[in-house]
């Protein structure tokens, strides 16, 4: 079968299943909302891959830190 999404998290979800979550979306939130309601989606997704990013350069930054801090020194002459 077709595979829309290839995630982790999403093993097993065909074409046939995303159609069936859009169609319940739609009837639940209606056609006037699904775009707003996508643009939030966007926007959370958005600020979301930003604040992981922000971690993980902190995390970098903290064992750069970390290491540069355990580094033998050569310059004692001993």
């Amino acid at each position: 079968m077709f595979q829309i999404m290839n995630l982790p998290f999403m093993i097993g979800i065909g074409g046939w299943e995303v159609l069936l979550i859009f169609l319940v979306v739609l009837l639940l939130f209606g056609a006037k909302r699904l775009p707003e309601l996508a643009k939030g989606l966007g926007k959370g997704l958005r600020e979301f891959k930003g604040a992981v990013e922000g971690i993980e350069k902190e995390l970098d930054e903290a064992v750069d830190s970390v290491e540069k801090t355990q580094e033998p020194d050569h310059s004692s002459g001993a």
